[in-house]
């Protein structure tokens, strides 16, 4: 088992876009309204390349090995990349409360804590002005919520 690191910045505008953050699921039928197949050609189109984070955290692992920021065998790696990240944009986070080192601090403790029994962990902050904050770590080899997902890295050597 070991664990990447993804993190995004960018406008809640386009956190927002469902469509991009959804691995494109069954074909609409020729009967779907254009609303929906247009939903799904963005999918396709969009999902498997972009760095946006999916709406599921154990998705990352559908994203091409490019975008994993890191990769730990321990939690404890994985903790500490965590609190760098947060560290780096907490100035800027939008709720003075979740400035609070000691929020920030608890919030990493956790973090090792669901990764040392395999779970992922998802975090996302409100940046000052329109953008979105999202940082994740995911379990790999296996991951508990989606155990049939192989690990990109292994794929991307493969």
């Amino acid at each position: 088992m070991h664990h990447h690191g993804y993190a995004w910045l960018g406008e809640k505008k386009t956190f927002d876009s469902e469509s991009i953050r959804r691995p494109p699921s069954q074909a609409p039928t020729a009967t779907s309204e254009k609303e929906v197949v247009d939903r799904y050609r963005e999918a396709v189109a969009v999902f498997p390349t972009s760095d946006v984070p999916p709406i599921q955290t154990a998705h990352w692992l559908m994203k091409p090995p490019s975008v994993i920021l890191g990769t730990w065998e321990e939690p404890n790696g994985a903790g500490e990349w965590l609190g760098l990240q947060l560290a780096q944009y907490s100035p800027r986070f939008a709720s003075e409360e979740d400035r609070e080192a000691t929020r920030l601090v608890v919030l990493v403790k956790a973090a090792v804590e669901r990764l040392t029994w395999g779970g992922d962990v998802s975090l996302g902050h409100y940046l000052k002005g329109t953008v979105f904050h999202s940082v994740a770590l995911v379990t790999c080899s296996p991951n508990r919520a989606a155990p049939d997902l192989p690990c990109p890295a292994r794929r991307a050597r493969a």
